[in-house]
């Protein structure tokens, strides 16, 4: 069965909408069904399907964070102090064309959000981080092209 990494914090963060969709979402869902029930024929009841369409997203989305809490391999990057960069490694960069800096955590592909800089294990972007130090280039093929970034700082967070 495969494992899926996690930082501490994804999973803490993953194990909260668990609780959230059973807890809070869920009841709430059968209660608007419930509600939409009571407007009479279902067939036509806009309400209603909405209702369900909402409540099949639930469901899916419970079962899918189920299934990944149960296989998930968490590591706990606090305390680690690695030269390289690994898994968990909040990396900042140097763009070489333009000179912008950017930080990114490398995270699990479920964790990872592009809003907040945390940037997936399997993405070009942390392919091209991986086993870099300090003062190194990373090459990667972007959608727009060929970019190099150099590392500026490793931290584990």
């Amino acid at each position: 069965m495969e494992k899926f990494p996690l930082t501490k914090q994804g999973y803490i963060a993953l194990e909260a909408e668990l609780k959230n969709l059973k807890g809070v979402e869920r009841p709430n869902i059968i209660a608007a069904i419930d509600e939409a029930r009571s407007h009479g024929d279902l067939s036509e009841n806009a309400e209603y399907s909405a209702a369900k369409e909402k409540q099949s997203f639930i469901e899916g989305r419970i079962q899918d964070l189920e299934a990944v809490l149960s296989r998930a391999q968490v590591i706990d990057v606090a305390n680690s102090h690695y030269d390289v960069v690994r898994f968990g490694a909040t990396v900042s960069v140097a763009d070489e064309d333009t000179d912008e800096e950017k930080s990114y955590q490398i995270v699990g592909d479920y964790e990872a959000d592009i809003e907040k800089n945390k940037i997936s294990l399997s993405s070009p972007l942390a392919k091209a981080l991986i086993g870099k130090e300090v003062g190194d280039t990373a090459e990667y093929t972007a959608p727009g092209g060929r970019k190099s970034f150099e590392i500026l700082e490793i931290n584990y967070i």
